[in-house]
């Protein structure tokens, strides 16, 4: 302490707090003190630490991952729970599931303390109940075999750590995404996945380098599970559920392309196939009607790979 006993450094104000979130981040102790571009490039340089931290995390992922390609083959569910930004992400990544891989709405769900209001307002102390996130588990119909992900970047908010206690207790697999190596949430999971991103630039704000960590490894999460499933073929998202124009669009050029065909012959293929892109594949393919290329799919258990692995087979034995 200097002058009027205020502090000079972060030091001075790191009490002794064990969340690593919570400490005083000394390379941006003075931002208040900074142009607005000096601040921009201060935080960016912060938010480059984060893929860093994630890449650390890699081998836990994977675990998470595989558990979850597990349960979805099994004719599982994937579950998030989270408060306030924790939260908010697991929500987001799993309302995008349903229109980019044409999977049901059930298939990954976000379970938000303090309901669906807090998405977009807090809601006080949602956080420290519990008894609400024991409860959660039960409304939602949570079931063996099925994966639930806790988030919480502390690894202390009580309604996750409740709930992943009640979805062990049901016979799922936990797993957990924090940035608490020691956090209670990373003790009572299966697999804690743990993206030590260090202090925030502004202390406690956990929406900014820790919620980025999050939504990065909930990306990485559904992406490779869903590529494990078959919903891609090669980088390409033959699933896609084409609902508005552009995706109309794309999912014609993915038949053309993959068809060997025009957009004109693409677009009437993609129609008699319902807007699947995987059966009007196969039908520009092999000249199988609708019916027959979606059984031809289910044999392979809707895999576009090997289904037309299976077709060029046939087509060179001719």
């Amino acid at each position: 302490m200097t002058s009027g006993n205020r502090p000079e450094t972060a030091a001075d104000l790191n009490i002794g707090s064990l969340v690593p979130t919570e400490q005083v981040n000394p390379a941006t102790f003075g931002i208040d003190l900074l142009p607005t571009l000096e601040v921009l490039h201060l935080l960016n340089e912060q938010d480059t630490q984060v893929p860093v931290a994630v890449g650390r995390a890699i081998d836990a992922i994977a675990t998470v991952t595989d558990e979850v390609i597990r349960a979805f083959e099994g004719g599982h569910r994937l579950f998030y729970v989270g408060a306030g930004t924790s939260g908010r992400l697991g929500v987001l990544d799993a309302s995008e599931c349903p229109p980019t891989f044409s999977v049901p709405s059930d298939l990954v769900q976000g379970i938000m303390a303090g309901g669906p209001s807090a998405l977009t307002r807090a809601v006080e102390n949602a956080e420290d109940d519990g008894p609400a996130g024991c409860q959660a588990i039960k409304d939602f119909g949570v079931q063996s075999g099925d994966v639930v992900v806790g988030l919480s970047a502390s690894g202390g908010a009580a309604f996750v750590i409740e709930a992943m206690n009640a979805a062990r207790q049901a016979g799922c697999f936990t797993g957990a995404i924090t940035c608490h190596p020691t956090g209670l949430l990373a003790q009572v999971v299966d697999c804690a996945i743990v993206v030590d991103v260090g202090p925030e630039a502004l202390t406690g704000s956990t929406r900014l380098k820790a919620g980025t960590a999050q939504k990065l490894v909930l990306n990485m999460i559904t992406t490779a599970a869903m590529i494990g499933w078959g919903k891609t073929y090669r980088n390409l998202m033959v699933d896609v559920n084409p609902t508005n124009a552009k995706l109309r669009d794309r999912a014609i050029r993915l038949v053309s392309a993959l068809g060997r065909c025009e957009a004109g012959p693409a677009a009437r293929f993609l129609e008699a196939a319902d807007g699947q892109v995987k059966p009007a594949v196969v039908m520009a393919l092999t000249g199988l009607s609708a019916a027959e290329a979606c059984q031809k799919l289910a044999s392979h258990g809707g895999r576009l790979r090997a289904t037309l692995d299976e077709a060029d087979c046939q087509a060179s034995s001719q």
